[in-house]
């Protein structure tokens, strides 16, 4: 397998084709490509998240790391035959001497989206470090299944302040969502990260212990059934080619109908 940084001209196109969610991170600053026999089998970008500094001092509170010192795994994904976890551990195997020998970073941090799903089995399966969860909150349009992340309801937030004779509001009421036909989804995140040398390692047993790595059975799903009050649901069903409230929120070239964090 060869791997080598791709332009962003043959990543888009790919990462669109293979990931299930179609929106590009703004703050990407390497596209990696996974590459046999000349045909292209993998992307993975390296940037970072919306809150770059706020994360690795979160991670490490009493430290003086900096946006220098990491990349977060943006997108990763591979064609279907190469989409599980042996195969996608031993690609990241490979990005891992890749980013050593090229980029001087500390630290490979990632979310596994477990409102999606998700655990991170392939970050489990290449020594990554659980490093804890966090509960997050996404819209789902009960029309269409658009999953609507907080910060693409901007109009839909006006509009309800609107009705409510307020100046704005941040988080869209549970009448209002009612009246939309919109439910408000809570779900949890799972945060890993791989040191890359060892004394980083240690640092980070330290502060976290050895957590035990989230399964299935570690989901949590709620819906809120009325103000200030959720209830445990199934997973829900997202349908990630609808766009009808996102475009508010990202930008999109029309032509070849790709998505970018604005």
């Amino acid at each position: 397998m060869l791997i080598k940084e791709i332009p962003k001209s043959l990543a888009v196109p790919f990462i669109q084709q293979y990931h299930y969610s179609k929106i590009l991170p703004r703050l990407t600053k390497h596209y990696i490509g996974f590459f046999e026999d000349d045909k292209l089998v993998g992307v993975v970008t390296l940037g970072w998240g919306t809150q770059p500094l706020q994360t690795i001092k979160k991670i490490f509170p009493n430290k003086q790391f900096t946006t220098a010192d990491y990349f977060e795994i943006g997108k990763m994904c591979f064609i279907p035959d190469k989409n599980n976890s042996n195969w996608g551990s031993y690609a990241l195997s490979q990005l891992i001497k890749w980013i050593k020998k090229n980029l001087d970073i500390k630290f490979l941090y990632t979310l596994a989206d477990g409102i999606m799903g998700k655990c991170g089995y392939v970050y489990q399966a290449s020594n990554f470090i659980y490093i804890g969860k966090f509960k997050t909150d996404v819209y789902l349009d009960e029309s269409t299944g658009e999953k609507i992340h907080p910060r693409s309801a901007k109009e839909l937030c006006k509009e309800n302040a609107q009705i409510l004779g307020k100046s704005k509001v941040f988080w869209l009421t549970h009448e209002f969502c009612e009246y939309k036909k919109i439910s408000r989804i809570r779900g949890l995140m799972f945060r890993y990260i791989y040191p890359l040398d060892k004394s980083n390692r240690k640092l980070i047993y330290n502060l976290y212990g050895n957590l035990a790595y989230p399964k299935k059975s570690d989901l949590l799903f709620e819906k809120r059934v009325n103000t200030g009050k959720f209830e445990v649901i199934p997973m829900p069903k997202f349908n990630m080619d609808v766009f009808n409230h996102n475009y508010q929120k990202y930008g999109i070239n029309e032509k070849s109908k790709t998505f970018f964090d604005i």
